[in-house]
């Protein structure tokens, strides 16, 4: 560590991983930040760097990290950050200390857990630290590698298992075992607990549809048309409960069913080309991400699979883990799968890939279709993945003779509802729009019913119908 990059690190600034402080009499508000950083991703506390981010520097005695040591003493699980000193030209020194992202989280400081949020450190909720419990518990103790009470072989249906296994073997990602009896080949896939009982992994895995009442209720699929852009009126409406792979390939038959087909000409040619308005690769592999990632100990839960007029959403019970946000899910990433029995499974008989790579491949694939990227949310513990098309606005709109900046509202409004101020802010590339313009404009598709008002004041939002 040098001077020169510590004033590196200080001219990027406070974030959620680095936070400065001028004294060690700060120490306590220190070690939360510590704490909260245990409880996340890593980072950095800097001693001796004032406000304005100059490097001050501090005198440091055996009392000064004896003070230090005397708090970070009171982690909980115990914690040992790592404490450099770095000496200045004023003769001053800085004192940095690091830490990992912990392996025992959640952390706690004299009682209290914390978490950091972008440059802030906050009070960590007990749902928050009860996730962090799970986390930590993942390797061993799972939903998926709990034995399946009261289930056994007869229960499973032996043709998916056998199927199962010859496609692995098929891809070269199964050995052949010289047996196609239901029971080894559950062996081999890992899917067996020490005493030979099932483990629930198999049941959602291979499970008849008629024996999963009552007690695997959240195997649970729920199919929706819908007219327009919300969720007023259905046009198809089914709810399937059945093993996983029957899930996806009722899904896909759906969507074959209810997708629009896009139609293009091929260059040099006289003929049409039909595909499915999103690329049926990356359908799938949203499918199959959310079948096999999604949170099986919530008994309500479901994946669900909606059709708008412009757009689909897929969108599966539980959260993000291990620290991945939406955004990180388009970058590169480790492979840490929620369900990694199911998900090998999964991956042996080639519906996914491993590394990570399922969303960064979706990216891929609509990209190429000319479509833009999906989006990712996270919202009231469910995760949904929205697939829009590159442009939409139904035929019916056609006959109506509109503005450049009409068609561009209704555009706007079909990729999601808008208040008039959003509206006017992703206008804003057009100069001549005023609020009162905009006005005038969202007036005018109302009178020829294009586009609605739902709800009141500041939380109002246009939509298209």
């Amino acid at each position: 560590m040098t001077e020169s990059q510590v004033r590196g690190w200080v001219a990027a600034g406070e974030s959620e991983r680095q936070e400065f402080k001028q004294s060690t009499n700060l120490r306590t508000e220190a070690t939360q930040t510590l704490c909260a950083m245990l409880n996340k991703n890593g980072g950095r506390v800097i001693f001796g760097v004032s406000p304005d981010h100059t490097l001050v520097g501090l005198e440091v005695s055996d009392k000064t990290l004896e003070k230090l040591w005397d708090e970070f003493n009171r982690f909980e699980p115990p914690a040992f950050p790592e404490v450099e000193r770095l000496g200045l030209a004023n003769g001053l020194e800085l004192i940095v200390v690091t830490v990992s992202r912990g392996s025992q989280r959640p952390y706690s400081y004299k009682g209290q857990k914390f978490i950091r949020v972008a440059s802030s450190t906050v009070r960590l909720s007990e749902a928050e630290a009860n996730q962090l419990l799970l986390e930590r518990l993942h390797a061993t103790r799972r939903w998926e590698n709990e034995v399946a009470d009261g289930y056994s072989i007869k229960e499973l249906d032996a043709t998916e298992i056998t199927r199962t296994l010859e496609e692995g073997i098929r891809r070269g990602r199964l050995a052949e075992p010289g047996t196609r009896d239901s029971l080894e080949i559950l062996r081999g896939l890992g899917l067996l607990a020490p005493d030979g009982h099932l483990l629930r992994a198999a049941v959602v895995l291979f499970a008849r549809a008629e024996v999963l009442e009552p007690y695997y209720t959240q195997c649970l699929l729920r199919l929706a048309r819908f007219h327009g852009i919300t969720k007023t009126e259905f046009l198809d409406n089914q709810q399937v409960t059945a093993n996983a792979f029957t899930l996806l390939r009722r899904a896909e038959q759906f969507l074959i069913e209810h997708l629009p087909i896009a139609g293009r000409i091929e260059p040099g040619t006289f003929e049409r080309i039909d595909t499915p308005l999103y690329p049926t690769e990356a359908t799938r592999e949203a499918l199959a991400n959310a079948i096999c990632h999604r949170d099986y100990s919530i008994g309500g839960g479901s994946v669900g699979v909606a059709v708008f007029d412009n757009r689909l959403e897929i969108t599966s019970s539980g959260d993000l883990h291990f620290g991945l946000t939406p955004e990180a899910l388009f970058l590169p990433h480790e492979s840490l799968p929620w369900n990694p029995l199911i998900a090998k499974v999964f991956y042996r008989r080639g519906i996914i890939e491993s590394w990570g790579r399922g969303t960064l491949k979706i990216a891929e694939l609509t990209q190429a279709a000319g479509l833009p990227r999906p989006d990712i949310d996270l919202i009231a513990g469910a995760v949904t993945v929205r697939f829009l098309p590159s442009s939409y606005i139904p035929p019916t709109r056609a006959h109506h003779d509109l503005t450049d900046v009409q068609r561009n509202i209704l555009l706007l409004l079909s990729q999601q509802p808008l208040s008039l101020s959003e509206l006017h802010e992703k206008l804003g590339g057009n100069p001549t729009i005023s609020i009162r313009n905009l006005r005038d404009n969202i007036a005018m598709l109302q009178r020829l019913g294009l586009v609605g008002l739902s709800g009141f004041g500041r939380g109002s939002r246009w939509f298209l119908k």
